[in-house]
């Protein structure tokens, strides 16, 4: 626990001074808002079978693969809140401090929390875009209620916008996240290990480029050895939480 608060301490002085903060999430920023990670032992993938979420399968069975995505991302992802380690993000943004959070994530919990500037690489579950006409509609209890949902202007199938196994990441997005990267003094790492591709090339840009790498996770990841200067092991609840409470005081002692 010294050394932890060794590490918050410097974490807290670094944040403090930034100048271009920005944070990197993934899908352990959410653990504790309900939503269990999709990969490992207790994720996802070991109850459902992950070819639902292939793009060629979806458009042979949108029946069968609709029927697990409301119940996955919709009847249970749905009732998710963004918890501490969200509201302090927005906090950051708040400051000034944070200028962008590029995120891993679908579970629009940052919007939800307040965050206004936010690059989604693998797209968000709260938004259905229509394979035809690309008009977007927001899912809802009426939208859902006979599947596979249909284009209000077309009659064609509604797809959730996110990226499917077999899709490319947004190019925008892409795009964005890496302007970010090369931007920032400071690259906040939460919640992800680095195990999926490309996004974890994303913090390597910002070490290029001389940012400090602050990691926040409670096992070591791909990056901890490799990438960060700062490594805080816990959850990011509990670690955001202890993060803000010394980065406010600085503040207000500046």
């Amino acid at each position: 626990m010294q050394n932890l608060n060794k590490e918050l301490d410097s974490a807290a002085e670094v944040v403090s001074r930034s100048k271009y903060l920005v944070a990197f999430t993934g899908a352990g920023i959410s653990v504790e808002s309900g939503i269990p990670p999709f990969r490992g032992a207790d994720g996802l993938w070991s109850k459902y079978d992950p070819m639902v979420l292939e793009l060629s399968y979806f458009y042979h069975n949108p029946l069968e693969s609709w029927k697990v995505i409301k119940e996955i991302f919709y009847d249970f992802f749905g009732k998710a809140a963004p918890n501490k380690a969200h509201l302090a993000l927005a906090r950051l943004e708040q400051l000034g401090i944070l200028k962008s959070v590029i995120t891993q994530n679908i579970d629009n919990l940052h919007q939800l929390a307040g965050n206004t500037r936010i690059f989604e690489f693998h797209g968000n579950s709260q938004r259905l875009i229509c394979t035809n006409c690309n008009e977007i509609h927001i899912p809802d209890k009426v939208l859902l209620e006979n599947l596979p949902p249909l284009c209000a202007s077309c009659n064609s199938l509604l797809k959730p916008d996110f990226i499917f196994f077999g899709e490319q990441i947004p190019m925008d997005a892409y795009k964005y996240s890496i302007e970010a990267a090369e931007k920032c003094d400071v690259f906040l790492i939460i919640g992800s290990t680095g195990e999926v591709s490309p996004a974890n090339q994303i913090p390597s840009i910002a070490k290029r480029k001389d940012a400090t790498i602050i990691e926040i996770n409670p096992e070591e990841s791909h990056y901890t050895s490799t990438l960060t200067d700062i490594y805080l092991c816990g959850r990011a609840v509990e670690i955001m939480q202890l993060l803000m409470a010394r980065v406010e005081k600085l503040i207000e002692r500046n």
